[in-house]
């Protein structure tokens, strides 16, 4: 079952082969300014399941985290939409951000990590794992 998405603007689409292999929500302060919100949503995808079909988002390399490692942030440069993050240390993943999917009715958080900097509004479930700080 692929699963398909784009940025706002339509110049960036994908298609991903599978399921995600695991979903969850950033909370760091980082992600919450890329999102201008309180948090991102993410879906981790092996990239070799994931595949553009038009256009090719910018990249901003973050090395300013509170956790020291970088990022990479993929966006479309005509709208601003975040596509995806990767991070060095895992080369064989990326972190799609799940509000560019068509469709995102099956989407169910699994882990909130950096809660530490969680808005103090965002209720947490109780039966999803929550995190700290991640170093």
């Amino acid at each position: 079952m692929a699963l398909t998405g784009q940025c706002l603007c339509g110049d960036v689409t994908y298609t991903i082969e599978n399921v995600p292999a695991v979903t969850g929500v950033c909370h760091c302060k980082n992600c919450q300014r890329q999102a201008g919100s309180a948090f991102s949503t993410l879906a981790g995808i092996p990239k070799a399941e994931f595949k553009f079909t038009s256009g090719t988002p910018k990249l901003y390399e973050d090395a300013a985290t509170d956790s020291g490692n970088p990022v990479e942030r993929y966006f479309c440069g005509r709208c601003g939409s975040p596509i995806y993050s990767a991070l060095p240390s895992q080369p064989e993943m990326l972190y799609l951000k799940t509000g560019t999917l068509d469709d995102t009715s099956s989407f169910k958080p699994q882990f909130h990590a950096w809660c530490d900097s969680k808005q103090t509004w965002v209720v947490l479930e109780k039966d999803v794992a929550a995190m700290g700080k991640q170093t």
